[in-house]
């Protein structure tokens, strides 16, 4: 049969239901098969009211500036009450003030050596033979100078043939002076020289002290001269190492500086002995001790004599003056050098337009000797053991 051209409205009609029928088919799919639901886990903690953060006044995402780092905001919230059965823990007391703010104390520095290191003495009393006495400390202490000056030694002639007895020690005005030994002040203040009050004395403001020991029976006794202050009383009693007043320049001197002396059996200016012989050396040091003589064997006064080590140090001293001065009761000695350190020497002396020299060893803390015999030069040797008739020398 022929149709006439036009719209056929039987395939819009198919359509139609075959888009019906696939609606119907998902639904019935949803229906079967639910989409599950996210649901957030339970806190471990005590429900909170969360309060909304303040306004910033800074967008929360700028669109190119970076915000700088800073530790994040946490939330406010609100404890919740705890359970009618629980007792709040009870608030620690407060913290009592302290009456007076924490403080730290420093102590003042204090000024810085002057001398040259050291090692520390002998612990007194040092004798390392029979006879030997080396009993004292030294006047000065140890961050001081506290040995005696080359030029002003024991026996030396000083101002107007002024024979010198006893040692100078280089001190500063104000330097601490020190007991050299336990014992009593026997004399402090002006004219220990004529042991009357006479501010012209030599020694000038002086302290005389009698020591708590003795030496072979005889008392032993120690001067501190050219003092700037004395800080201690006559009958007053001390100890080793007590402060007994400071130095100056008072009296007959050049300078400031100690004068320090050793008596022996009377407290007379001609009762001395050489201090270089009672003071300790400094441990690992040494003495040296010598006679020098003519070729006819007969003490020779201001004879140089030099001790040079292997480095090329010297120390030297000249033999003693000939009047107020004593030997000792052994060694017979007109020359001391002390404070050498342990090691090889060579000693030298100009005597009659001839050099002479000699080598020898000091020993740690021992007293080395040797006799200078003129023209005949060194030898080493120390006097002879005293026997059965020996004597002490007499004092003058």
């Amino acid at each position: 049969m022929n149709r006439r051209p036009g719209f056929d409205f039987h395939w819009l009609a198919a359509a139609a239901c075959l888009v019906a029928l696939c609606l119907a088919a998902c639904t019935r799919l949803s229906t079967a098969f639910p989409s599950p639901v996210w649901t957030p886990p339970p806190s471990p903690f005590p429900s909170s009211t969360l309060s909304p953060l303040p306004p910033s006044p800074l967008p929360l995402f700028p669109s190119s500036t970076l915000l700088p780092s800073s530790p994040p905001l946490l939330a406010q919230t609100t404890a919740a009450p705890l359970p009618a059965t629980e007792t709040p823990p009870s608030a620690a007391p407060p913290l009592a003030a302290s009456p007076k703010p924490l403080r730290f104390v420093y102590p003042t520095p204090g000024p810085a050596p002057v001398s040259a290191w050291r090692p520390p003495l002998y612990p007194v009393p040092w004798a390392p033979t029979l006879f030997d006495h080396f009993y004292l400390a030294r006047p000065i202490a140890a961050d001081q100078r506290n040995w005696p000056a080359a030029d002003y030694r024991y026996g030396g002639v000083f101002f107007e043939d002024v024979v010198h007895t006893g040692v100078d020690i280089p001190a500063p005005s104000g330097t601490n002076v020190l007991a050299a030994g336990p014992g009593k002040v026997i004399w402090a203040g002006y004219g220990i020289y004529r042991g009357i009050n006479d501010p012209t004395d030599p020694y000038g403001l002086a302290i005389v002290i009698r020591h708590d020991f003795g030496y072979q029976g005889s008392a032993l006794f120690t001067v501190y001269g050219h003092l700037d202050r004395i800080d201690v009383l006559i009958g007053q009693h001390l100890e080793a190492g007590e402060v007994i007043g400071i130095s100056g320049e008072t009296g007959k001197t050049t300078g400031p500086h100690l004068h320090f002396e050793v008596r022996i059996g009377n407290n007379t200016y001609f009762a001395t002995r050489n201090p270089e012989l009672w003071i300790a050396p400094p441990q690992g040091w040494g003495i040296l001790v010598g006679r020098v003589m003519d070729t006819g064997r007969q003490l020779v006064a201001g004879q140089l004599i030099v001790a040079a080590d292997q480095n090329g140090d010297k120390w030297m001293a000249r033999s003693y003056g000939d009047e107020a001065v004593n030997r000792d009761d052994y060694y017979q000695e007109n020359l001391v050098i002390g404070d050498l350190p342990a090691g090889t020497y060579e000693l030298s002396a100009a005597y009659a337009g001839v050099a002479h020299r000699l080598t020898i060893q000091i020993q740690p803390g021992m007293v080395t000797a040797f006799t200078f015999y003129g023209r005949e030069g060194f030898v080493q040797e120390f006097p002879p053991l005293p026997g059965a008739d020996f004597i002490p020398e007499a004092l003058p």
